[in-house]
């Protein structure tokens, strides 16, 4: 049990690299843009790059749990369970916060027709971009309680 274990602490952490690294530059990806055109090809980059977020975060929520089920001690610590409550609360953020955000950017990218960036759009992503910095924050911290184990 104990190399199924060690497999699956490395499964967690190269999860991590691999959908967390990705999510820390979605923003900075569309803030270089300084035409429409380029922003366009900055948002079809940053969907390629949140594949991996989606990969990376749910082999992070999988790997996470069956490492709690094969040492139940783990739910008795602090950070474990503030990890899983703050990955829980970022993980309802998509749905609930940052796709009501997204679509009215989506929709404007879709339908613009100048090659200047509008003001409605620096609004928008401005809007949209306080939610995803909130996130990131969420994932320093639980990323700070994996690796320091406070209490």
């Amino acid at each position: 049990m104990t190399t199924f274990y060690k497999i699956l602490v490395f499964i967690h952490i190269f999860s991590a690299i691999l959908g967390m690294g990705p999510g820390f530059i979605l923003i900075h990806v569309v803030k270089s843009a300084k035409t429409m055109t380029q922003l366009k090809y900055a948002y079809a980059i940053r969907r390629k790059l949140h594949t991996f977020v989606m990969i990376g975060g749910t082999l992070l929520l999988i790997t996470g749990l069956l490492m709690g089920l094969l040492n139940p001690g783990l739910f008795q610590m602090g950070w474990y369970v503030t990890s899983l409550v703050l990955f829980l609360i970022a993980l309802a953020m998509g749905p609930l916060v940052l796709a009501p955000k997204s679509k009215p950017l989506k929709h404007l990218l879709e339908t613009y027709k100048g090659e200047d960036i509008p003001e409605e759009y620096i609004r928008l992503s401005n809007q949209l971009f306080r939610y995803e910095h909130i996130e990131n924050g969420i994932f320093l911290i639980i990323i700070a309680l994996m690796i320091l184990k406070p209490f």
